[in-house]
């Protein structure tokens, strides 16, 4: 059973209540991230979630984490591009508490300057390690590269630089602006009453005020086509190369998640086979989807020897065209059907997941979407919409591959990397 309730200052309570299940997940949305801004201020939505965890006027960080660590659960927070989470998974009879501590840091948190100085250290160390991480790294890289330079290309730690610049006013005012009652939401998902949900979060969000910034809209980003090659010295050459997709709210959301499934989505998909299983040329080779409100994008990754980076894209883009026009037995559809449906099954016996998705629903869509019908969407995905979709992603000469290892822009063959893949 599914209930939502809007508080009277615009504050969202969305819920999904499952008796059989013992626990309870709770997460407190907010519909902001990197992609909403500065250039000058990047990593602040990121930071803001750090620093919500570093004390309030009750408790102290040691606190926050001993309360919860007290009643058993798991609690987490994360960034993304359009959206920034505070959640926690607890037994049901630990959601009273649960409620009073993740209030108490979202509405209450300090921003001690001597927390700030000392967050940022932990914040550039977590930069860092990502620079450090090839696999992590070139999807940095070619997210700037792809989106140029509209906000969404810009990761979402920030850089060293802006990390170094933030300031405490800056951040108070970025909430100010940006955490308001109509941004905000609040998903519970488990074993646990909509009145109950909603009594025990609206004491603390009532007094919220609405925000005179809640219109603000959002620039759609424009791709880039190109190529960037980052030599350094590793010992495998990290390849990300994607074209534009559908986003969030496109009814060719679906085909294209079987098309992406029949390329490089599981261990039987098209890519791995013949790359890895095959040929032998990468161990790890796998497609995605990244898709926003207004825009997406589905990229192919494989890490290689150097002197396989030519082979490696000349199967990629084999396998590219094959599917665009239509060369692939309609078994990997229906395969593909199957497999993501059993993924979307298999995921809601998790509380966690159905807090996510019931939140996410909300966010862009307005309204509650049952499995059933999701699945149903995906069942009425038929070959042609795979081929054409294909056809619409990677025939738009809108393709962009960015490579980082030991390799120059020479290295890679001249006719090699057909853009627009037609």
């Amino acid at each position: 059973m599914h209930n939502k309730t809007v508080l009277k200052n615009g504050v969202r309570i969305v819920s999904e209540q499952i008796e059989h299940l013992h626990s309870v997940s709770v997460g407190i949305w907010v519909n902001v991230g990197s992609r909403d801004e500065d250039i000058s201020e990047n990593g602040v939505s990121h930071f803001i979630e750090h620093m919500f965890f570093k004390g309030t006027d009750k408790r102290s960080s040691f606190q926050i984490a001993k309360e919860l660590d007290t009643i058993g659960g798991m609690s987490n927070a994360f960034t993304a591009k359009e959206n920034t989470c505070y959640y926690a998974r607890v037994l049901g009879k630990h959601f009273p508490v649960l409620t009073e501590i993740l209030s108490d840091i979202f509405l209450n948190s300090i921003f001690d300057p001597g927390d700030i100085e000392r967050e940022k250290q932990v914040v550039l160390q977590e930069i860092n390690m990502v620079e450090d991480a090839p696999e992590d790294n070139i999807h940095i890289l070619f997210n700037r590269l792809f989106w140029n330079s509209h906000p969404i290309g810009m990761s979402i730690l920030g850089t060293d630089k802006t990390v170094s610049g933030l300031q405490r006013e800056s951040m108070l005012e970025y909430i100010s602006k940006f955490y308001v009652p109509e941004r905000i939401l609040i998903a519970a998902a488990g074993d646990l009453d909509h009145n109950l949900l909603v009594s025990s979060f609206e004491p603390y969000f009532e007094s919220f005020l609405p925000g005179e910034d809640s219109t603000i809209k959002r620039k759609v980003p424009v791709c880039n086509a190109d190529i960037l090659i980052n030599s350094k010295d590793l010992e495998q050459v990290h390849i990300s190369m994607g074209s534009e997709a559908p986003s969030q709210v496109s009814e060719k959301r679906f085909a294209c998640a079987v098309l992406n499934t029949i390329l490089g989505g599981n261990m039987s998909s098209r890519l791995f086979q013949e790359v890895r299983e095959k040929r032998g040329l990468a161990y790890s080779i796998y497609s995605f989807v990244s898709s926003y409100i207004d825009t997406g994008f589905l990229c192919v990754y494989v890490a290689t020897e150097p002197s396989n980076v030519n082979p490696v894209l000349d199967t990629i883009q084999d396998e590219i065209k094959k599917i665009t026009r239509g060369q692939f037995p309609r078994a990997d559809m229906e395969a593909a059907k199957d497999y993501l449906t059993g993924s979307i099954y298999l995921s809601s016996e998790n509380t966690e997941s159905r807090m996510m998705r019931l939140a996410k629903n909300e966010l862009i869509f307005k309204r509650y979407i049952g499995y059933d019908e999701l699945v149903s969407n995906l069942e009425s995905v038929t070959f042609d919409d795979v081929v054409e979709t294909a056809k619409e992603i990677f025939q738009n000469g809108k393709t962009s591959l960015a490579a980082l290892g030991p390799i120059r822009d020479e290295d890679i063959g001249k006719g090699r990397l057909d853009l627009d893949l037609r």
